[in-house]
């Protein structure tokens, strides 16, 4: 049977160079003055393979045995001698990683100094040539007013916060931390943050979105999406009790909303328990909404399984 969930709700190109206004810090950040990651490993980048290096060495920091030369089939185009965003998001989502946005300078320095590196994507210019490059982000110094990147072939570049943001800037401060689904991202958002987890759902990758979810629900406890995404995964996983628990809770934190019920219903009926099946889906179908017709559909399909 095709189950019927209803799931939690231009491209360019860094081909990385070998060596406006700031974004701005609130008055108040609650970080250190200073801060640098001793633990994250260096992997000096081979022509035009800023992309692979970058990704390896956030990778390899959150617990994963990967070079560069793993991930080169996945997020480098020889054709287009760079590595595109969308590439990099996916290559860490297939090993199981949260791809999280870092669009900030604040939540930048949230991060470092929650000791997660954060990958970044800069527009170098020199007088002969402009080149996107991926480099990632170990350290700071705020009273020096300087960022410490691995970047390139040079381990521990420091770079000034100006001019390091004057970089950071051409492609709306795009920035990435790839964290270990147990593990919550300094400058987590639950909308974002539960739209990265999604990402691992795309992939099929089950038991890490589970984690995920469990982390997310730890902190948002009534955050619907976060229970839908957790029954969704548990239900892939085979685990039609631990999936009940979790749409049973997604109903009591939203109980005017019929996606739950749905789910639920699915569940049960799965359980065969046909007759608790019907009461729950009547429910969502009485509720109404956008989804009214998906209701209808799952209703029909228990009632099928009822009659056979």
């Amino acid at each position: 049977m095709g189950v019927r969930w209803i799931l939690a709700a231009g491209l360019w190109l860094a081909g990385c160079a070998t060596s406006p206004p700031p974004s701005g810090l609130p008055d108040s950040l609650d970080v250190s003055s200073r801060h640098e990651l001793t633990e994250v490993p260096f992997f000096p980048q081979r022509d035009y393979q800023c992309g692979p290096a970058s990704l390896a060495m956030t990778l390899a920091w959150s617990g994963l045995k990967v070079t560069p030369e793993d991930l080169k089939p996945q997020v480098y185009s020889a054709k287009r001698e760079g590595s595109l965003p969308p590439d990099m998001i996916a290559a860490a989502r297939r090993r199981g990683r949260i791809a999280y946005p870092v669009t900030s300078t604040a939540d930048l320095l949230r991060e470092v100094a929650a000791g997660h590196p954060v990958i970044v994507l800069q527009r170098l210019e020199s007088f002969w040539q402009t080149q996107w490059h991926y480099a990632v982000v170990i350290g700071y110094d705020l009273e020096r007013r300087e960022i410490v990147l691995h970047s390139g072939a040079e381990e521990r570049l420091a770079m000034a916060l100006d001019a390091f943001e004057q970089t950071w800037k051409p492609w709306g401060y795009w920035g990435l931390v790839t964290m270990d689904p147990r593990r919550l991202p300094a400058s987590a958002e639950p909308k974002k943050y539960v739209k990265a987890v999604l990402g691992l759902e795309r992939t099929q990758r089950w038991q890490e979105a589970e984690q995920a979810y469990s982390s997310a629900l730890a902190r948002w406890p009534h955050h619907l999406t976060a229970w839908i995404g957790l029954g969704n995964s548990r239900y892939a996983l085979g685990n039609l009790a631990g999936a009940e628990q979790a749409f049973r809770s997604a109903v009591r934190a939203k109980p005017d909303s019929g996606i739950p019920y749905n789910n639920l219903a699915h569940v049960l009926m799965e359980m065969n328990r046909t007759e608790e099946a019907l009461a729950v889906i009547r429910q969502a179908i009485r509720l109404g909404g956008p989804q009214i017709s998906v209701y209808k559909k799952t209703l029909a399909e228990i009632q099928r399984r009822r009659n056979s």
